[in-house]
C-alpha cells in the first residue's frame, strides 16, 4: 500500500524582491508568516503502519527552520531574489536528500497564496 503523508510549519521572515519594478510594492522591504507544507510519499511499512515518522519530517526541517526564522532571506545563498517559487526549490534542495519519497511541497506567503513545487527544475 502506499500512502501520501504531509506535515505542516511555520516561519516569520521578512524579504525584499529586487528584480521588480521600482514602483512594484514587493521590491520594498516587507514580511511574511510563511507556512510550508511538506509532502512524501512511499509505501507503508506493514509492520508498524506508516511511511515513516512525522518526527523524521520535523528533524529535516528544523536546521532550515532555525536559519530563516526572524530572517532577512535575501541574505541566505540561493535565496537572493526569494519569490516563493525559488523558496519551494530551496527547501527542495535542502530536504531531498534527507526525505526519501518527497513529492511536493508547498509554501504560503499569505493565507490565499501559494506555491506548489515537485522538484521539476
Amino acid at each position: 500500500m502506499r500512502a501520501r503523508l504531509s506535515k505542516e510549519f511555520t516561519f516569520e521572515a521578512a524579504h525584499t524582491l529586487p528584480t521588480l519594478p521600482e514602483d512594484h510594492k514587493c521590491r520594498q522591504m516587507h514580511g511574511h508568516t510563511f507556512r510550508l507544507k511538506i509532502t512524501v510519499e512511499g509505501e507503508v511499512d506493514e509492520s508498524i503502519g506508516w511511511v515513516y515518522d512525522h518526527k523524521r519530517i520535523s528533524d529535516a526541517m528544523k536546521p532550515h527552520l532555525d536559519r530563516l526564522d526572524h530572517a532577512y532571506l535575501n541574505d541566505i545563498e540561493g535565496l537572493e531574489s526569494p519569490t516563493i517559487e525559488r523558496l519551494a526549490a530551496w527547501f527542495w534542495r535542502k530536504l531531498e536528500g534527507d526525505l526519501p519519497g518527497l513529492a511536493e511541497i508547498e509554501i504560503y506567503e499569505t493565507p490565499i497564496s501559494s506555491c506548489v513545487f515537485r522538484g521539476e527544475f
